[in-house]
């Protein structure tokens, strides 16, 4: 099988698409023929090797595992003999690690690189290929921030992959939303329901007189005494993402989070993972028409290596997606 494989550290430039030996699931694992995936933040890591504290797991000199993805749409195509959820010619969609390929195997249990659901028939595999690291993260980040309906919402980097499913399941919610964007994507924010836009290119969040029950910052890039001051009493600032860096961070900007959150309730680390319920529900809220999946653009598996060229830009709306023929 066709598969996007990495065989050093570097830029998209490196990225190739090799002939590989096809998976066969084992006891506890799914085999899935992938019909669409998306990019993250995540593959650049693993395809750059930066931070370079990445490097400890994923390996020193070369890496560990050559192969990339993590966001998953397909068929199940077989089946472990202890799996009772799936049957061969299920539609599902969820996290497993290589999904950049024709077909991956993915594990029947929830992790931080693992879930699986059944995708709903309304939804299609480019729409759920692109839900579930965003889809999680914005939507477990939220649940932190202890979201109800009234809450006063700003989402810091609302335009990108999370920001987009933030910006959604937040008026899902009940929730007044304000997004944090660029120029050109004020109007494009405005269409996926949120009730303000700020233009960082014009103003500073951090400076400004509104004050919020939550911050999601999908960016980290403002210091956490500046991003606190826009809280209200009792809010929650709650740091999904941070501007990458050649040594640790986001790293260690999330164990600065944490640490602080030791002393101040208004901090609150996030580490999203794996959940096969909370992947069902963001696929109801979308055939529901509750959430639409803001996808840039998609990519044929061949042409992985431009998909992420285009995601480390760092100016993506959205998601991209990559689709498996």
């Amino acid at each position: 099988m066709r598969a996007a494989v990495v065989t050093r550290y570097g830029s998209p430039d490196i990225v190739q698409i090799r002939d590989v030996e096809k998976p066969v699931p084992k006891d506890n694992e799914v085999l899935i023929r992938v019909r669409a995936a998306s990019v993250n933040p995540l593959d650049l890591t693993w395809m750059s090797g930066t931070p370079y504290f990445a490097r400890l797991t994923g390996g020193l000199g070369t890496p560990k595992d050559t192969r990339l993805g993590a966001d998953v749409a397909g068929q199940v195509e077989a089946v472990g003999k202890s799996i009772t959820r799936f049957k061969p010619g299920d539609e599902v969609f969820g996290l497993s690690r290589g999904s950049l390929a024709e077909y991956v195997c993915a594990l029947d249990t929830d992790s931080f690189f693992s879930a699986l659901a059944i995708k709903p028939a309304g939804v299609t595999f480019e729409q759920a290929a692109a839900v579930p690291v965003a889809g999680l993260t914005a939507l477990q980040g939220l649940r932190k921030g202890g979201i109800k309906p009234g809450s006063k919402v700003l989402i810091n980097g609302a335009a990108g992959g999370v920001g987009t499913f933030a910006v959604q399941i937040a008026k899902s919610f009940g929730s007044e939303v304000t997004g944090v964007c660029s120029t050109r994507n004020a109007e494009m924010l405005r269409s996926l329901g949120a009730d303000r836009a700020i233009d960082y290119t014009r103003e500073d969040f951090t400076r400004g007189g509104q004050r919020y029950d939550i911050l999601l910052d999908c960016v980290g890039n403002h210091s956490l005494s500046e991003s606190r001051r826009v809280l209200n009493p009792g809010g929650r600032y709650v740091g999904v993402g941070a501007e990458h860096g050649r040594w640790m961070s986001p790293v260690d900007r999330m164990i600065h989070a944490l640490v602080v959150s030791w002393f101040a309730k208004d901090v609150v680390p996030l580490m999203a993972k794996g959940n096969g319920d909370d992947l069902a529900a963001l696929g109801h809220l979308i055939e529901s028409g509750k959430i639409t999946p803001a996808i840039e653009k998609c990519y044929r598996l061949s042409d992985a290596a431009a998909a992420l060229r285009h995601l480390a830009g760092g100016h993506a709306r959205g998601k991209i997606v990559i689709t498996v023929d």
